[in-house]
């Protein structure tokens, strides 16, 4: 039996993560007494005992964490973005390019991917290296994401709005205006872009769900395309993958008179993409549960490739 210790299991990733892990008979979960959460000598005994250490952390503490675990050979999936672009960790994103997978199988360290890294990467990440997307390419991203995305505090403050404002509540409010938002490095490390990309997401009122979009104009692409051969390469690159499937251009199937739901994907590691537009433009969407494949789902994806397992126990597709 593999053993598995969720370092920080009470903030909103670490709590999901250990609702999927809980009903497992092939793993033990670990624990530490509040009080000892920062004894470092106790906490490296408990990491230690542990075959994989989960940090559910603020950086600087994850960044203590893994410091304390990789002297005791445990293996360590950081969820914070900490790690995400450091050299000597694995990018958690089985997905990503071939061989991913046994990159991280083969792992001490991996970094769980952020929610709108996620989907953003989906979609750009094969067109550039299909060379349909220039890797000189600027381009923008809109996002609108649940509140949970923002953690406790933010949680807590919509809450309370949907408490003492009922008929106020705040729907899309976009933020991080000022372009300094923590996942663009990854975004631009892992498609494999020259250029920074600009990046406008917002938080809408509800809980959990993720809509990201790219709009990519005539220009912007390497030579002259379509919607069908965009749709195309992502959908042969995505062929096999239990967890995101690519729609047919301008399907609307899943559409509730034109709407795409943001919660559509909500309890599960599934992730849509969708590929609409014209001669003219190709617009791209991406649909997940920010904390499904986008935070707690992802990790035990990784999770289960770094224990030898199959990659889609213990969650819904």
């Amino acid at each position: 039996m593999n053993r598995v210790f969720i370092d920080g299991q009470m903030g909103t990733t670490g709590l999901l993560i250990h609702e999927f892990l809980t009903p497992r008979d092939d793993l033990e979960l670990l624990s530490i007494a509040d009080e000892d959460r920062k004894n470092d000598a106790i906490k490296q005994e408990v990491v230690a005992a542990a075959d994989v250490v989960i940090l559910c952390l603020p950086d600087d503490a994850a960044k203590a964490t893994s410091a304390l675990a990789t002297p005791t050979g445990t293996k360590v999936l950081d969820a914070s973005t900490a790690h995400r672009v450091q050299e000597g960790w694995v990018y958690g994103f089985p997905e990503l390019v071939t061989g991913q997978r046994d990159a991280i199988a083969a792992a001490q360290c991996v970094s769980n991917p952020g929610c709108y890294p996620t989907g953003f990467l989906a979609m750009i990440a094969p067109l550039v290296a299909g060379g349909l997307v220039p890797r000189a390419a600027q381009l923008s991203i809109s996002a609108v994401s649940g509140y949970s995305g923002g953690g406790r505090q933010m949680i807590e403050r919509y809450e309370d709005r949907a408490t003492t404002h009922p008929t106020a509540l705040w729907y899309a409010r976009p933020y991080a205006l000022n372009q300094q938002h923590k996942h663009v490095p990854e975004m631009r490390h892992y498609a494999g872009l020259d250029a920074t990309p600009a990046f406008m997401p917002s938080v809408g009122h509800y809980r959990c769900g993720m809509l990201v979009n790219v709009a990519l104009l005539r220009g912007q692409f390497a030579r002259a395309t379509t919607p069908q051969e965009v749709q195309s390469l992502l959908a042969r690159r995505y062929a096999n993958e239990p967890c995101i499937s690519v729609h047919a251009v301008n399907d609307s199937t899943d559409m509730d008179n034109g709407f795409l739901d943001p919660q559509g994907n909500n309890g599960t590691n599934r992730l849509d993409i969708y590929v609409s537009g014209t001669s003219e433009h190709v617009l791209l969407t991406a649909l997940l549960d920010n904390l499904g494949k986008g935070a707690s789902g992802a990790a035990v994806q990784n999770l289960n490739l770094m224990l030898g397992q199959d990659e889609t126990t213990g969650f819904e597709l």
